[in-house]
């Protein structure tokens, strides 16, 4: 004889608690180590600060990997994977070959975050706190990021070779990428301004400063000195993308804009005649306008699609699965 069904009533009330259950397991939280990891930011801020200290490069570069972890499958910390012998993962994709950087820092601050409690804090959320650390020691804002993310066990080259948008995009495609992954054109142009810190190579910026016409002269000409026209000529030339405080997080990248001083193309199509112009009017006239959508922007980013709960699992090495 089949066991009776239980009444509908206890049925519902199951299935409302199951889903608050999963719903509680997928929710991100700024003190989910609280108790299981007191101590992580003190294990992160000074090895992020020993970095930078040594090259303020760096800060730039370790914002960069969190971007480009989470546009490619959520934030996941996939990007931080090694290829093997039967495993391509996101480095050398289109967009991260020659562009990101900082993979040894990342070993060290989890190293650091392991010693201090073994298996508990996933690399996705070392990238998380990273990133916030770097844009605050280079004098950007300080926010309560959130937590409780769990890393990938896989990647996806061809994934990261279509979500990352390069610098070559238009303000549709810009605007397209970011919406992708559920960020409007607003988050867009906030986080564009992590471009005030960090450094482009000449083979990203030539055909901006050779070609196109709404670039100021005398910056196209100084950018010209440093990349000669010849491809293969000093592709590996580096320039800032803020010329006057790359080295500091500020506004500034937006003025650039408006005279026509962005160092990418993807920079100054945010400034150029379409949907965006007044955005970069706006954050070029007030960093506390820009800085408190960027600090939006970062935490939205932030929530794309993390593995949490009993999904993924806490690398123990960040460059390869457990």
């Amino acid at each position: 004889m089949a066991p009776a069904s239980p009444p509908p009533r206890i049925m519902a009330v199951f299935l409302v608690v199951s889903l608050l259950a999963m719903s509680a397991s997928s929710q991100l939280t700024t003190d989910f180590y609280y108790h299981s990891c007191p101590k992580v930011f003190q294990a992160i801020m000074p090895v992020v600060r020993s970095a930078i200290q040594k090259e303020a490069r760096m800060g730039a570069s370790l914002l960069r990997l969190f971007f480009h972890d989470c546009f490619v499958n959520g934030c996941d910390g996939s990007l931080l994977l090694d290829d093997t012998p039967t495993f391509t993962g996101e480095k050398n994709a289109a967009p991260n070959q020659n562009s990101v950087r900082g993979f040894n820092v990342i070993d060290q601050i989890k190293a650091a975050v392991e010693r201090e409690c073994p298996g508990i804090v996933s690399c996705a959320d070392v990238l998380a706190i990273t990133a916030r650390d770097s844009v605050h020691l280079l004098g950007g804002p300080y926010w309560d990021v959130k937590l409780g993310r769990r890393d990938a066990r896989t990647a996806s080259q061809a994934a990261a070779n279509n979500s990352i948008p390069p610098p070559t995009s238009n303000l549709n495609q810009l605007i397209s990428f970011f919406q992708n992954v559920g960020l409007s054109a607003r988050d867009m142009v906030a986080l564009s301004g992590s471009h005030t810190i960090g450094q482009a190579r000449c083979t990203n910026f030539r055909a901006r400063v050779y070609n196109e016409t709404n670039v100021d002269a005398s910056f196209a000409q100084t950018r010209k000195n440093i990349c000669p026209r010849p491809n293969g000529v000093g592709d590996n030339n580096l320039a800032p993308l803020d010329q006057q405080t790359p080295s500091f997080f500020d506004n500034n990248y937006y003025k650039n804009l408006l005279q026509k001083k962005g160092l990418l193309h993807s920079d100054q199509q945010l400034y150029n005649g379409g949907s965006t112009d007044s955005l970069v009017k706006t954050y070029g006239n007030s960093q506390s306008t820009f800085v408190n959508d960027f600090v939006n922007g970062m935490i939205k980013m932030g929530d794309i699609r993390p593995l949490t709960g009993s999904n993924g699992e806490v690398r123990k090495n960040c460059r390869r699965v457990n």
